[in-house]
């Protein structure tokens, strides 16, 4: 990959690598690509959830016409597992503030590999957390790393700590909750949501919304229809990791 320099020592051993520092984005994905689980063929076209040939995908999301759903498409940088898995929690629980640096790689040169699902994107943002969230805003991270990789400015990301969404008060957590109790927990994220600067951007907008895993979908789902709401023509969404479903 890098003639005359060492390899890079492969995902999840970033943190030893001779390119975590000064490694791009574009190297940093394609060396992440060699280990993560990629989306496999065929999958849901609207939710990138694994599909047996010939069946339609088991989301109910995906069943919607697009104006009850909210977002168009949802692509994963890959599947939800293994040490992708691992690395996600430690930023996300542990606080360990590097995996973000790597994540924003990640991020990045998933976009400059798909020129035509970023066609037309007016916004890149994150899907907030609480600004009283701890370890880590872990998203808000996230996307203040994938600026900085932004090295040319080929997409339209916000500078750190300009984010266009931002979450005014904290909600209820959804993890082990029941299917209403996180529908609820969806709906109530959504509702604290707030669009900084000027609120003209937004209209006739395509967004590109961006999360670290996607299960069932339905926060997104209400975020999308928030902002849709508000005035963007299209939300697409783009996660670091889709959650198999089994059966």
């Amino acid at each position: 990959m890098t003639a005359g320099l060492p390899d890079p020592a492969g995902f999840p051993e970033c943190p030893v690598c001779a390119y975590r520092v000064t490694g791009t984005a574009r190297l940093c994905s394609d060396c992440a690509g060699r280990t993560l689980q990629s989306v496999a063929d065929p999958h849901c076209p609207v939710c990138s959830q694994v599909v047996a040939p010939g069946r339609p995908c088991g989301n109910r999301l995906c069943a919607l016409p697009e104006s009850k759903r909210g977002f168009s498409r949802v692509d994963a940088v890959a599947v939800y597992s293994g040490a992708l898995r691992d690395k996600i929690h430690k930023l996300k629980y542990d606080g360990a503030y590097g995996w973000a640096m790597i994540f924003g790689r990640l991020l990045v040169g998933w976009m400059e590999s798909h020129p035509d699902q970023m066609r037309g994107v007016d916004h890149v943002v994150g899907n907030p957390t609480h600004k009283g969230r701890q370890p880590i805003q872990h998203i808000e991270a996230i996307m203040d790393a994938a600026y900085a990789e932004d090295m040319t400015r080929a997409f339209p990301l916000s500078p750190p700590g300009t984010h266009r969404l931002v979450k005014q008060a904290d909600t209820p957590r959804s993890a082990n909750r029941t299917l209403d109790e996180k529908r609820a927990a969806a709906a109530a994220h959504a509702a604290a949501l707030s669009w900084t600067g000027d609120t003209a951007d937004i209209k006739g907008a395509t967004i590109l919304l961006v999360d670290d895993v996607f299960t069932s979908g339905s926060q997104l789902q209400h975020v999308a229809l928030r902002l849709r709401a508000s005035g963007a023509d299209d939300v697409r969404g783009l996660v670091l990791a889709r959650v198999p479903w089994s059966g």
